[in-house]
């Protein structure tokens, strides 16, 4: 079940559609809302910046980081009334965006981001996007939540991409939720090639099999195709009218600490709809 909801109240502009797919799946849920905002710089930091005086005397600039932070929380908070959220609670972190976000995602169900570039604001070279971090180093999934969302219900059909991966694995387990909820799934597999140790003889029947069990209405979708894997996804689920789609993120090798593989990269920049991640 989902019963607790991270978010990042970051004042973006993408902000506005990722809070109305948190509130949207806080009503269907019954789940708690933790609208989450940084100050974006740790005491650590602040120290190797100013020198260890201006932290104890806590100065002038670091609350003006405060100040900033708890206005972002006043209209995130303004907003859950006004969507009628049950449940949702502000929390002001001083650290850095990406580690306060980890940390709070431990003890929830789920994490909703953007998938618009918000880079750490200290160290510039290291800059990535949020869900490309919270995706591979954190313990919860992450729904990645497009710019142009409007509200459409979740998940309405939702497109699953499936290659028989731990990653894949761990997305549908996370996603299960949502899945039993949907009005359709679409398992999709993309170029399968029968292999005992990852499909079987019939790509996608075991795990079709087991959604179903759950009680998710599942079809197998196997697309045979030259375009890329993100594309026939993204492909599928435009034609489809998807509401949702669940993936594994998948880490690129050995650089992994800088970048997710292509498939998961290419999902990130094109999915049409909010797109569920996990690693």
């Amino acid at each position: 079940m989902i019963k607790t909801i991270l978010t990042h109240v970051d004042g973006g502009a993408e902000q506005d559609s990722r809070l109305r797919a948190v509130f949207h799946l806080a009503d269907a849920y019954a789940a708690h809302v933790v609208g989450s905002a940084d100050t974006g710089i740790g005491w650590l930091d602040y120290a190797l910046l100013t020198g260890a005086v201006a932290v104890t005397t806590a100065g002038p600039d670091f609350e003006i980081l405060r100040g900033a932070a708890r206005t972002r929380l006043d209209m995130f908070e303004e907003a859950a009334r006004r969507a009628g959220v049950a449940s949702f609670e502000s929390r002001l972190v001083e650290d850095e965006t990406r580690y306060a976000l980890l940390l709070q995602s431990r003890y929830a169900d789920l994490v909703v981001l953007s998938r618009g570039a918000e880079a750490d604001p200290v160290q510039p070279l290291r800059a990535r996007a949020l869900p490309d971090h919270l995706a591979l180093h954190g313990a919860r999934p992450v729904l990645v939540v497009p710019p142009d969302y409007a509200g459409r219900p979740l998940p309405g059909t939702a497109v699953v991409g499936w290659d028989g991966s731990m990653q894949a694995i761990a997305a549908i387990a996370a996603a299960l939720p949502l899945l039993v909820r949907a009005d359709g799934v679409r398992l999709a597999l993309v170029n399968p090639e029968p292999s005992g140790d990852l499909h079987g003889e019939q790509p996608g029947a075991d795990m079709a099999l087991y959604l179903a069990r759950h009680g998710v209405r599942v079809d197998v979708v196997v697309e045979r195709t030259r375009a890329t894997v993100g594309a026939a996804l993204t492909g599928l689920a435009r034609d489809c009218g998807a509401g949702l789609m669940v993936t594994g993120a998948y880490g690129h090798g050995r650089y992994r600490e800088w970048m997710l593989g292509g498939v998961t990269r290419e999902l990130l920049e094109r999915a049409p709809v909010p797109l569920l991640l996990a690693h």
